[in-house]
């Protein structure tokens, strides 16, 4: 497909009128803005004053809510808002913001209360055979006391300590622990710890609310944690009504607010002189009728349309336009870098070459459908942006699969179908023509790579890049001499000698001298004088070695291919494990292990063949034609679904 004509926009008008100008922009959805200062002529122009955005204030306090709330505030309808004084609804999210504010403070405390009674209550519980009054044995000025657990294995080697100054007794038992309490004098406290620490003593400490025996403790406990319990839902529900009755509003003044801000932060890109402001950017040439339309009504706003390339300094924006079948594919050359503006949308030719190699790869009739089945629930249910993509190369594993007669791993099970349609070339078995596969894979790449080479003659002689398109490894001196290799291998292989002297010199010879020379042959054709720098041998010598590695680029690159013969032996070299497998378990597990193993394969050899096919469009078909150096079609708009922090 192609890629989308621009137009080059510049605006201008009274000083007055720059807010409503950018609010019209950004909800127009058309409009890439640029920064005016870049525009020739307009250098000393002053910037739009820095001023603070007058509405992040407001933004912040409803974004610290929305944080606060997990309540994430949606575009709606603002004409309420719209009529309302800004100090209006400054004092209304401030006054809301203290309300909340206020809950959520009593949620909090309710709820740190209550973690630290559920923590002394999980402590106090061990501790219910000691029938004393808690605060006493914390009130000895003289003794030190300690609570805790210790592991059943150290405490069989509290004797070894026997000499030491100190008193162990536990009140419950665990598997592996005793929950107890040591008494200590105060000055030799710390040794004591330090043994206790050795024997791996996790110390607990009761919290100083905890008063009265063990048992009276806990029913004090026990009564303060539904007391913060009930206090913290029934917080929680008012912050929650609260908000299910404010929102609506909420909603009003952010959408308002964040329409506003964002505005507000286009104008830095605008520049202002002698009271009238400049904003430069571009359109869509499709929407130029429309887009001149939003500013009839503006009698001192200026709208001129030029061509895209206008301005020099400015590169115009790419948006690629592709089919239905194609657009799922945009993304992988978004990932690559998208083309120069006068360049080529190359989406087609990877949708085509990636859905055929990734079938010829994956075949297998019944993965495949599986393959497009999930792609599509994928995209249905999650917009997931490889679902499309799985639908595509799904439906391509299934029709090879079908050429292959292979379905969920058996080979043999659509030739009685065949020999009923007297189809007798089908299917083609795969471990039977393994050379046929191979030698296919190498003939799929040159193809391929010859295809990719002439669209890069094509391109080489629009854009007039002579050098490129004439004497290139990948321009007609390229294409001629891969050619001539090529056809001279197989003339060779089927026993035709039209490989002589002439041949060589003419059509091997004389094109690897044409890409050793290229740049003089083309300052040459352009009409100019070649500047040699650096000398005889420095030019020599580098183009001695670039000229080798375009040699070993053109065999690397097709024998890069053979990959894809290795991958259709390997799909079906797993599916034959799985099959063995099934073989040799029983027969009520063997449609297990067949299912298992064709989730298996489906998944490693999918993820595999998706990764080795993406490898192939990049380096072996992309490095060919294509550099990925434009910048993207960003139209201003205004984003809700950001916050301001």
């Amino acid at each position: 497909m192609s890629i989308e004509k621009m137009e080059f926009v510049n605006i201008s008008g009274p000083t007055k009128d720059l807010y409503p100008v950018i609010v019209k922009l950004s909800e127009c959805g058309c409009f890439h803005m640029e920064t005016a200062s870049k525009m020739a002529g307009k250098e000393k122009g002053a910037p739009t004053i820095k001023e603070e955005n007058p509405y992040t204030a407001v933004l912040k306090k409803l974004s610290e809510i929305s944080a606060r709330t997990g309540v994430k505030f949606e575009s709606t309808d603002f004409s309420n808002a719209a009529d309302k004084e800004a100090s209006d609804i400054e004092a209304y999210v401030d006054d809301f913001k203290e309300r909340l504010s206020v809950l959520i403070e009593r949620k909090r405390t309710a709820e740190e209360k209550l973690a630290s009674y559920e923590q002394a209550l999980n402590q106090v519980t061990h501790l219910k055979g000691l029938d004393i009054d808690l605060q006493q044995i914390f009130s000895c000025e003289h003794i030190k006391v300690r609570f805790g657990r210790l592991p059943i294995d150290s405490y069989n080697k509290l004797p070894y300590y026997d000499d030491k100054i100190f008193y162990f007794t536990y009140f419950t038992e665990e598997p592996e622990y005793y929950w107890g309490v040591y008494f200590t004098p105060s000055f030799c406290a710390e040794e004591v710890d330090d043994i206790f620490n050795s024997l791996y003593f996790e110390r607990v400490h009761i919290a100083d609310f905890v008063h009265g025996t063990s048992e009276d403790a806990v029913e004090e406990l026990n009564a303060m944690i539904d007391e913060n319990r009930s206090e913290t839902e029934a917080c929680g529900k008012d912050i929650s009504e609260l908000m299910a009755e404010e929102k609506p509003k909420l909603d009003e003044i952010f959408t308002l607010y964040k329409k506003r801000h964002d505005s507000f932060d286009l104008r830095d890109k605008a520049v202002i002189t002698n009271d009238k402001f400049y904003i430069i950017g571009f359109v869509p040439k499709r929407d130029s009728d429309e887009f001149l339309k939003l500013f009839d009504d503006m009698d001192g706003v200026s709208v001129l349309m030029q061509p895209a390339d206008a301005n020099g300094r400015l590169k115009p924006p790419i948006k690629l336009r592709n089919n239905k079948f194609t657009e799922p594919f945009s993304m992988f050359v978004e990932m690559y870098g998208l083309p120069s503006y006068n360049g080529i949308n190359p989406t087609t030719f990877v949708a085509i070459t990636y859905t055929l190699l990734f079938g010829i790869m994956f075949g297998d009739f019944g993965q495949g459908v599986v393959l497009a089945i999930l792609g599509a629930l994928l995209w249905k249910f999650k917009k997931f942006s490889l679902g499309p993509i799985c639908v595509r190369i799904g439906i391509s594993g299934a029709v090879f699969g079908l050429l292959y007669g292979s379905v969920f791993g058996y080979e043999e099970l659509l030739d009685p179908v065949y020999e009923k349609l007297g189809i007798t070339f089908l299917p083609f078995k795969i471990m039977d023509n393994v050379t046929t596969i191979l030698i296919g894979a190498i003939v799929i790449g040159v193809v391929i790579m010859i295809i990719s080479i002439l669209i890069n003659i094509i391109m080489g002689v629009k854009n007039k890049n002579y050098e490129e398109a004439l004497f290139g490894n990948n321009g007609i001196a390229g294409l001629v001499f891969f050619g001539s290799i090529l056809v001279g291998a197989v003339a060779t292989l089927f026993g035709a000698h039209i490989v002589n002297a002439a041949y060589i010199i003419i059509l091997i010879v004389l094109p690897l001298v044409a890409m050793f020379m290229r740049e003089p042959l083309s300052c040459w054709v352009k009409g100019r004088k070649f500047h040699m720098e650096g000398g005889i041998s420095d030019f020599i010598a580098s183009n001695f070695f670039e000229v080798f590695e375009f040699l070993l680029g053109y065999a690397t690159n097709t024998l890069s291919f053979v990959r894809i013969g290795g991958f259709v032996l390997s799909h079906a070299s797993m599916m034959l494990v799985v099959m063995a497998l099934a073989e040799s378990v029983s027969a009520g597990a063997a449609p297990i292990v067949v299912v298992i193993g064709n989730i298996f394969v489906m998944g490693i050899e999918g993820l595999l063949v998706g990764i080795q096919t993406l490898r192939l469009e990049f380096y072996e078909i992309f490095s060919r034609f294509y550099s990925g150096e434009g910048v993207p079609f960003t139209p201003v708009k205004i984003n809700y679904d950001e916050n301001i922090e």
